[in-house]
């Protein structure tokens, strides 16, 4: 699990109810006054269908997928991807056969497919040209992916604003049917404005962020992705492992770099 989204989470919901609470408490009015089926429908409801109606059907039932997602660790770890093909190139050394038998073991699908590339004799240009289109529609494909959680966080403030209207509409009927009609201004905006807050929260505490988690997965994995393409053509040069280890450990970090290739 992502500690980083878990944390942020559970404090960012901890010091709104905490500060919920205190006020509540100070003016004698109960937390259950924050609690309102009608408007999480209208709120909940009304994001889901703008999303359905501006996206694909099949792509708003991958919501939950995506929320998950971010909940997730990062699928990649540059120094372990390095010392794999690090591997893969003394395997390399010893002759085809032997990198085509080591390809069961490899445990990227990505990874794995490109030595099998190189394996079959397949040309340099052609091995670069499918593993490059390959990233480039993955790449594509996550970017949607955070752009549908960002137009969930713009709709959800402007159906939380709708239920808003709507308390507000039937406030005011109210006002002109009822002898105490003006005594109930006070709670009744109150309720009005909750499907504000409840959009509010939504779209800054769990839409837009997720989108951001998800954008800056998606460049991680980028990198990740490069380091793969690079390393599966210096398979194909039929390089040696201290070459394939110089030009891969240019993709990490340098404190990465010095903590696990600095004795090699």
């Amino acid at each position: 699990m992502d500690l980083a989204t878990i944390l942020g989470l559970i404090i960012g919901t901890s010091l709104i109810l905490v500060s919920m609470f205190l006020e509540a408490s100070s003016g004698g009015i109960s937390m259950l006054k924050f609690w309102s089926a009608s408007s999480i429908m209208i709120v909940l409801g009304g994001t889901l269908a703008a999303t359905a109606v501006a996206f694909r059907l099949d792509e708003v039932k991958r919501v939950f997928m995506i929320i998950k997602f971010a909940f997730t660790k990062p699928k990649f770890k540059l120094e372990e991807l390095v010392q794999t093909l690090i591997d893969l190139a003394e395997v390399n050394r010893k002759g085809p056969s032997d990198l085509e038998k080591e390809i069961p073991n490899i445990k990227q699908p990505f990874l794995q497919d490109g030595v099998t590339f190189v394996t079959q004799g397949m040309k340099l240009d052609d091995l670069r040209e499918i593993l490059e289109q390959r990233e480039a529609f993955r790449y594509r494909r996550e970017l949607h992916e955070s752009e549908l959680m960002k137009t969930m966080g713009m709709f959800s403030p402007a159906f939380g604003m709708v239920g808003t209207l709507i308390g507000l509409v039937f406030m005011l009927f109210g006002m002109g049917s009822s002898e105490d009609g003006i005594g109930n201004i006070g709670p009744s905006m109150g309720v009005a404005l909750i499907t504000t807050f409840y959009g509010t929260i939504l779209a800054n505490l769990i839409f837009n962020p997720f989108a951001e988690k998800i954008k800056s997965r998606n460049k991680e994995n980028v990198q990740a992705f490069q380091l793969m393409i690079e390393g599966i053509c210096l398979l194909h040069q039929k390089k040696h492992p201290l070459d394939v280890k110089d030009k891969l450990t240019a993709y990490i970090p340098t404190e990465l770099r010095l903590k696990h290739f600095s004795d090699e």
